[in-house]
């Protein structure tokens, strides 16, 4: 044999170490509201309205309980989910407390329309009540003024009749001293009177 060759060995390479995938951005749990920059207010006047008409109404708005934040491997999807999810609770939170101030404003607002009509209603009644007071009151000054005029005409009735009746009885008087004297007159006489009364 020929020179033999040495063998060679052929030994695989060795696989160059990858470095380990970096470990996924650790999503924080719950960020403070500090490090989220809200978008600045498109219309400055409606933003100073709704904190004027929140700090009106003194309404306990309740949180919702906060879902926990689910981490993804993709930090920076993860971190824009979480964004919008706040952004969305915010918006949220602004509309119920919007929502329940509308609601306080209402009720207040009918509270006191209702108020209005009520006193408006006792003033009429009161009104009508010392109207009618002051009509009973005349009412009972004609009655007694009538009562008084009637008393004055019964009396002058009772006096003519009075009258009447002395009258009467005066000429039923005369006729019967006329009677006895003619009476007497006719027995004097003998004669007997040409009308008679009544027939035997």
């Amino acid at each position: 044999m020929a020179q033999e060759e040495p063998k060679k060995v052929v030994e695989p390479e060795p696989e160059t170490e990858q470095p380990p995938p970096p470990p996924p951005a650790p999503v924080p749990a719950a960020e403070p509201e500090q490090d989220v920059a809200p978008p600045p207010p498109k219309d400055v006047a409606a933003t100073e309205e709704v904190k004027v008409e929140e700090a009106k109404a003194l309404v306990v708005v309740e949180k919702p309980p906060e879902a926990p934040v689910e981490k993804s491997n993709d930090g920076s999807v993860g971190r824009d989910a979480a964004l919008a999810r706040v952004e969305t609770e915010k918006k949220l939170s602004l509309i119920r407390a919007w929502e329940e101030s509308e609601k306080a404003k209402a009720d207040n607002k009918a509270q006191k329309k209702l108020s209005t009509i009520g006193s408006w209603e006792n003033s009429q009644k009161a009104s009508i009540e010392a109207d009618l007071k002051k009509i009973e009151e005349n009412l009972e000054k004609k009655k007694a003024e009538y009562a008084e005029k009637m008393k004055n005409k019964i009396a002058l009735v009772h006096k003519a009749a009075e009258e009447k009746r002395a009258a009467v009885e005066a000429k039923k008087g005369e006729e019967l001293l006329k009677a006895e004297e003619m009476a007497a007159k006719y027995r004097a006489t003998g004669q007997v009177p040409k009308k008679s009364i009544g027939c035997f």
